[in-house]
């Protein structure tokens, strides 16, 4: 029993130090870092969408480049050049394989995905001359040449997440007396100047990309507010420990899993599958549309990043009670 009770005291004691906070958050960076190596570090291709039109020897080919990448091609064949291209204007396809008799073509979209394209590229030679037969490849959808990585969406999109969660972080710790009202408003109000700053920053300051400026500007400005109400969320539900859930959510996993910087079809497969639908996967995959793709945007970024910013605001609202933050407004009593 004497045992128990100084267990129980060395608890007790512990958990109302600085400590715990500070060992919780120990914990939440070791993780971050190894959440991003596990998704980074060694990317693999698990599943690549390919295209094929024309007529030729495909099996040798197909077989080659998967035996060169080590993985498994989902090969569709189409029966017009056209909507091959299409295809790939749409996102649903990462490469063309032309057939042409006894030649081939490989028409590459670095803009669908750097890292997939550099593979690709990588291996397309080696697999004609396995197969003895000639294989050209191109590009057919180029990254723009101030971003040859293609990392640029990636870092506006990290940004946008990060500065939204930080954001209500610091209205908690230094304007904790915003009613929910009044909270909703500022988070929306910078994350509209913020939006506009990392665009501005991006385009006009350093020329790093050629943004359609006001659908960029809307995308980073929506990302931003639903990443600040997210936090706002949780610390209603649960207190100083908020950074917990909002780190795991954004950072521990939604940040690795986005396909920013790395395509989702080298992640691990868990990753490839929740990250589109997570609020740091969506604005990647808008902006990437927006930037590369245009004529051809997807309703489904916008569709997730709305639904979790009501959420959100709708939980915020409804137990605005438990939020840390928030002053009486009822007018004083007359003495």
């Amino acid at each position: 029993m004497d045992h128990a009770r100084t267990f129980r005291e060395r608890w007790t004691a512990f958990r109302e130090s600085p400590f715990l906070p500070a060992v919780v958050l120990l914990s939440i960076l070791a993780a971050a870092a190894g959440s991003y190596c596990y998704a980074m570090a060694n990317p693999a291709p698990r599943h690549i969408p390919m295209a094929v039109t024309g007529h030729g020897e495909s099996a040798h080919l197909v077989q080659a480049l998967d035996a060169g990448l080590d993985t498994s091609l989902s090969v569709r064949r189409y029966a017009t050049y056209t909507s091959a291209r299409a295809a790939v204007q749409e996102q649903r396809e990462f490469a063309i394989l032309v057939l042409e008799g006894d030649r081939a073509q490989l028409d590459l979209a670095a803009a669908a995905g750097a890292s997939v394209s550099r593979l690709l590229a990588q291996a397309a030679p080696v697999a004609g001359r396995k197969t003895g037969i000639p294989l050209t490849v191109r590009d057919i959808k180029p990254l723009q040449p101030t971003d040859p990585q293609g990392l640029a969406i990636f870092y506006v999109s990290l940004a946008s997440v990060i500065i939204g969660f930080v954001g209500a972080i610091q209205l908690s710790a230094h304007a904790r007396a915003l009613n929910a009202g009044e909270r909703i408003c500022f988070i929306a109000a910078y994350a509209v100047l913020g939006g506009l700053s990392i665009c501005a920053v991006v385009d006009g300051l350093l020329g790093v990309l050629d943004l359609p400026f006001r659908d960029s500007w809307g995308i980073c400005a929506l990302t931003m507010f639903t990443s600040g109400m997210v936090f706002t969320m949780f610390n209603t539900l649960v207190g100083r420990w908020a950074m917990i859930p909002t780190w795991g959510l954004m950072v521990l996993i939604g940040n690795p899993s986005s396909g920013g910087a790395v395509s989702w079809p080298l992640l691990p497969s868990p990753l490839g599958l929740i990250g589109r639908w997570l609020p740091p996967g969506a604005p990647v995959n808008a902006q990437h549309t927006a930037i590369y793709f245009h004529s051809h945007q997807h309703v489904l970024p916008f569709l997730v990043l709305a639904a979790w910013s009501l959420a959100a605001t709708a939980i915020f609202v409804a137990w605005r009670h438990r939020h840390p933050g928030g002053r009486d407004t009822a007018p004083a009593r007359a003495r």
